[in-house]
This record gives structure tokens, C-alpha cells and sequence, in this order.
């Protein structure tokens, strides 16, 4: 057995390079948390994102090191400061951007695994020394668990344990009691062109208050997603419970668990939810969703991906690149609202899920 094969099999320290984003930070915490389940006792260093960073509070047997991009090139040498005395047998890189691969050179690691070649854009192939096994059309979360696998891992059925503090706890429990079963809508995705209309959200919230399910917003404290809560209120006949830019992403993430089912496009929130083992309701429409979807609520998502792409791309599907986006921007106004009511009623149902009362 060679060194690199040694370590890999059995590290005695490992470091994991996943800056961003929400949801696909959610994905790496299945996989990390897959990789502690065989081997327990692996000391773990994670560099994320600073926002992400704050998600991830608290994850048991993992130490994280934040990388604040918003410092531009001292984030870089912040890093490298922190790491200077340090050496891991192992890095999992698991971020393409070019970024993700500057900031790599000042991990010291014998073995740094990477993409494999399809996969590995912006030079990522560069800046490692071994490759996970190629997959044909994997999930993203599917395809981190190739980088477990790469350290022995066979069971990567994803399981997550994210602390939230008894403090948050009760802020959702007294925000959702348990005789209220409750619809959260995360409308807002990280571009404006990716969220569905806001009269579609207003009656999704009327539709579902005549389930009994009270209805809450959620998100993020910027103008724009401020604006759109503050219009779906415009567009619907029920007093909505907005908390959108009132939560940290502890209380966020408690929240969700809460709910019954969750509303949301194609957004970090919707993977906590499924952190959470909440069903959602996933709105696609420039994303493949088979790709990208809530892993575990691919049932309920809505989607005219398909017919997007292969409109611009003079394709019939398979013949399209699997990561392939679909590009517009009122591609979400051929999301109809019947389709998301169907795939409302379907969740309450496999969840048993009974609101009217």
C-alpha cells in the first residue's frame, strides 16, 4: 500500500475546504458527519465561510477556522497565519471556485483530494493530488459523499446532527407551539430571478390557511427580500407571521424543524429544512433540481426546468450537460399555482400530516 493510500484509509487528521454556500454547506455536514461515523475518533478542521460559520456553531468533534471573504486579500493571510504550524494528512477540497483554490495553498496536507477532471473547473485539478471517482449526474450532496468515500466510507445514507441551543429551542417553540401546524414560506433566493411571484406565494398562504396550517415567512434581513415579504402580504388574505430578517440561522434552522412543510425556491433555507427532516416544497425553474432539489423532498419539487433548458439549449435532456442552467429571468412565472398546491396536499399527506381542524 503506498502512502497516499495509508492515509487515506486511515488519517490521523483531516481538514475539509467548503466555504459557501448554505446549502451546500448542509450537504458537507451529511458527508463530514458520515466520514465521524467511521472514524470516530479523526480530528476535524473545517474552513468555511464566516455566515456559514454560524450555522455550523457548535458541530460536535469539529473544529471550524473562518474565511471572511468581505476582507478580500487579508482573508487569505488571515488564513494562512492560523495554519502556518499546522499539517494535515488529508484535505478534502471541495469547492471549485478559484478562491476556494488560492486560499488551498496555505493548507499543508500530504494528500489534497479534489474533483475528478470533469468536474474540477477553474483549475481546481491544479491544486490537488487525487481525485474522488467520477459519477454520472449525481446530486451535489451525492457527490461530496464521493470525498468520504475516498477516506473508506461505505454508508453515506445522510444523517445530520446541526446543535441548537436550548435558548433557540424555545424561541421556535414559542414561535410555533406544537397544536399549530404551520406552512414556513422561505421565499427569497440568492437572485431575484430564482424566486416565484409574489401573488403565486399570497395564494399558496390563502390555500394553505384553508388546510388550518397557519403560515409563516422567513429569510433574510436584506431590502430585497424585505420587499417581496412585504408583498406577498399585499397579495393574500391571511395575516402572515413575518419573521424574514428577525432570526439568526440558529433560530432559522429551529423554526424549520418546527414546521410541518416548507415553501421555498432554489435557497440555502430549503436544505436546512432538510437537515431538519421537514418536507419541502421545492420551486426550480434555472437549476436542475435533480442536482440541486431538497435530497430528501424530490416527491414535492415543482419545476419547468426541463422544458427551459432544452428550449435554449436545442436539446432533448439527456443530450444536455447535467450541471446545464437554464437562463431568463421570469423563468419562475411557469411555476403554476396548482402543481404547488398538489405537491402541498402530497407532503401534509406522506407526513401525516392532518391540519384541518
Amino acid at each position: 500500500m503506498s502512502q497516499k493510500q495509508t492515509l487515506l484509509a486511515a488519517p490521523q487528521s483531516l481538514c475539509v475546504l467548503r466555504l459557501s454556500a448554505i446549502g451546500d454547506v448542509c450537504h458537507a455536514v451529511a458527508m463530514v458527519q458520515a466520514i465521524q461515523r467511521r472514524h470516530p475518533d479523526l480530528p476535524i478542521t473545517w474552513v468555511v465561510g464566516k455566515v456559514e460559520a454560524q450555522l455550523l456553531a457548535g458541530l460536535p468533534g469539529v473544529e471550524l477556522v473562518v474565511f471572511d471573504k468581505s476582507l478580500g486579500r487579508k482573508a487569505y493571510g488571515d488564513l494562512w497565519r492560523r495554519l502556518k504550524d499546522r499539517r494535515f494528512d488529508v484535505l478534502l477540497h471541495m469547492q471549485v471556485a478559484l478562491r476556494a483554490s488560492v486560499a488551498s495553498l496555505g493548507i499543508r496536507a500530504r494528500v489534497k483530494v479534489g474533483f475528478d477532471a470533469d468536474r474540477a473547473k477553474e483549475g481546481q485539478w491544479l491544486f490537488t493530488n487525487h481525485k474522488i471517482q467520477p459519477q454520472a449526474e449525481p446530486h451535489v450532496l451525492d457527490g461530496f459523499m464521493a470525498f468520504a468515500a475516498t477516506l473508506g466510507v461505505s454508508e453515506t445514507a445522510p444523517q445530520w446532527h446541526i446543535p441548537i441551543s436550548e435558548a433557540d429551542r424555545s424561541y421556535a417553540e414559542a414561535a410555533i407551539p406544537a397544536e399549530q401546524p404551520t406552512l414556513v414560506i422561505c421565499p427569497a433566493a440568492s437572485k431575484a430571478e430564482r424566486n416565484w411571484l409574489p401573488e403565486r406565494y399570497g395564494a399558496m398562504a390563502d390555500f394553505a390557511h384553508g388546510l388550518g396550517l397557519s403560515v409563516m415567512l422567513c429569510g433574510g434581513p436584506t431590502e430585497r427580500e424585505q420587499k417581496l415579504a412585504a408583498a406577498i402580504q399585499k397579495h393574500t388574505e391571511v395575516a402572515l407571521d413575518n419573521r424574514v430578517g428577525q432570526t439568526s440561522l440558529k433560530q432559522l434552522l429551529a423554526l424549520l424543524g418546527r414546521a410541518q412543510v416548507v415553501l421555498a425556491p432554489d435557497t440555502g433555507p430549503a436544505h436546512m429544512a432538510v437537515t431538519q427532516g421537514t418536507p419541502v416544497v421545492g420551486l426550480y425553474a434555472h437549476s436542475n433540481p435533480g442536482r440541486t432539489g431538497p435530497y430528501l423532498s424530490q416527491d414535492y419539487v415543482v419545476s419547468c426546468y426541463d422544458q427551459h433548458v432544452e428550449a435554449q439549449q436545442g436539446k432533448s435532456l439527456a443530450q444536455i450537460p447535467w450541471g446545464t442552467r437554464a437562463k431568463g429571468k421570469t423563468l419562475m412565472a411557469d411555476i403554476a399555482i396548482e402543481p404547488v398546491q398538489r405537491a402541498l396536499l402530497q407532503a401534509l399527506a406522506d407526513n401525516k400530516v392532518s391540519a384541518m381542524g
